[in-house]
């Protein structure tokens, strides 16, 4: 069976957040994804060009792939 972070699907900002930092409150974890994402102007720019903008809280797959390629997989 797939593991359910690999799966093709909508993610929220938070959802994907406390995958990268499960042992802080959602609101910070997703402050923290966001300090994480801002390091990187390549991923920000891929971002940006697929339709996100800081404050979006839903993240299409394609997105979701762009922070983990930069990021690694939680």
């Amino acid at each position: 069976m797939e593991n359910s972070f690999n799966q093709n699907r909508v993610w929220g900002w938070g959802e994907l957040a406390l995958q990268y930092f499960p042992n802080i409150s959602q609101k910070s974890a997703t402050m923290q994804l966001l300090k994480w994402v801002r390091v990187s102007r390549a991923l920000v720019d891929q971002l940006e060009e697929s339709g996100w903008h800081p404050g979006k809280k839903y993240l299409t797959p394609r997105q979701k792939d762009y922070i983990v390629q930069h990021l690694g997989e939680p």
